[in-house]
Parts: C-alpha cells; structure tokens; sequence
C-alpha cells in the first residue's frame, strides 16, 4: 500500500467510525452522508488497487 492509497483508505475507515458513533448518539439518518463519505472513499480505494495490478 503506497502512501496515497494507505490515506484514502485510513480516511475511509476514519469517516466509517465517525459514522458509526454518530449513528448511535444521533440516529442513522444523520449519520447517512458520512457513510457515504466513507463507502466512496473505499471504492475510489478498491479502484485504484485494481487498476495498479494492470
């Protein structure tokens, strides 16, 4: 994992516990757009690891 791929993906799980914590003190849908947030980061993630072993 290359530095920009380890900060997205740390970034990723960063924004998911936001989430998560969020989700239990205010309701899930409050904590809806950082989970979204969170799922684009591991998806532009997945991309990238996907398109390197090309």
């Amino acid at each position: 994992m290359k530095g920009v791929d380890a900060i997205i993906f740390y970034v990723g799980v960063a924004f998911f516990m936001i989430g998560i914590y969020e989700a239990m003190v205010l309701g899930i849908g409050h904590a809806y757009g950082i989970f979204m947030i969170s799922l684009i980061l591991f998806f532009v993630y997945g991309y990238r690891k996907r398109n390197k072993k090309k």
